[in-house]
């Protein structure tokens, strides 16, 4: 049977339901649905898109290193947009975060996301066999 560990980081917004934040195996970092919260008072901070999209990747990133990896390892990407007209938008911030080869991605426009979000991001990560980046 395939090891699946839970991984947790306060420096990422905690679980708001019966999920985790991640679970990593032998070699691959799953994120669960990242939102714009601020993990320091659990709420979406006003702001634009692209504020919600770098607060949304710097989540990522915590989860990511607190899984023994990194951002540079993305495999695929999953982004979730109440508006589809933000795309560009976000992908100007995206390229802060990811470069080439960029990890395969999906970005679809969604009826509502949980807690009024206008922005959800998950990604699956390559981990090394000792925990590293790949």
């Amino acid at each position: 049977m395939m090891k699946r560990t839970s991984i947790h980081t306060d420096k990422a917004p905690a679980a708001i339901g019966p999920y985790s934040q991640a679970i990593a195996t032998d070699s691959l970092l799953f994120t669960s649905g990242t939102l714009p919260i601020d993990p320091q008072t659990g709420k979406i901070p006003e702001g634009t898109i692209e504020e919600h999209a770098h607060l949304v990747f710097r989540n990522l990133s915590a989860l990511a290193e607190a899984g023994g990896t990194s951002l540079a390892s993305a495999i695929k990407v999953t982004i979730f947009l109440a508006d589809i007209a933000h795309f560009q938008r976000v992908n100007a911030v995206y390229t802060q975060y990811f470069q080439e080869p960029y990890p395969a991605r999906s970005a679809v426009q969604v009826a509502a996301l949980p807690l009024g979000a206008i922005l959800e991001v998950e990604a699956v990560i390559a981990l090394s066999r000792t925990g590293r980046t790949a």
